[in-house]
């Protein structure tokens, strides 16, 4: 076997292991929302992460773990994120993934209502001191695009 093919095998062998430690700690933020743990999904974020997700305002930066926990509190039962279609790619210390989310609860506002609908999903991670971190987050929901400022809740991945 040449030098280069032992480099490559080394280097597949690398990515393999980002992609699975990536898709642990995606599956540990998936945990921690059932678990309703503020903490333990801050934790997987960099302190000034710049996040897009569906709360105002437009940009928020880390996560504040108290409004997290808050929002976790509002919701009767666990608060399900189901991904599906998940792509992870890994170039040296640094990675994107994207797919979709399916957020499932009971919120209890809406006592007795359940919801669910699909969401896309966009996270970059970077690798510091060996561990893995998300520095970026963006999830977004679709608009029907008629002129009526209306969310696609309906939409299901094909």
């Amino acid at each position: 076997m040449s030098t280069a093919t032992l480099t490559d095998h080394a280097a597949l062998d690398q990515i393999s292991q980002d992609e699975s430690d990536i898709r642990a700690l995606l599956a540990r933020i998936h945990q921690a929302h059932h678990d309703k743990d503020a903490a333990t999904i801050a934790a997987q974020f960099v302190p000034d992460a710049a996040i897009y997700n569906l709360a105002p305002p437009l940009l928020h930066r880390g996560i504040d773990v108290r409004e997290k926990q808050n929002w976790l509190d509002s919701w009767d039962g666990p608060v399900e994120i189901v991904p599906r279609d998940l792509r992870v790619t890994v170039s040296g210390d640094s990675a994107f993934c994207y797919g979709y989310l399916q957020l499932n609860g009971s919120p209890k506002a809406a006592t007795g209502r359940h919801i669910s609908f699909w969401m896309r999903w966009t996270v970059c991670l970077g690798r510091q001191e060996g561990s893995w971190r998300i520095v970026h987050e963006h999830a977004s929901v679709p608009f029907y695009m008629n002129g009526e400022p209306r969310a696609a809740f309906d939409l299901q991945p094909s």
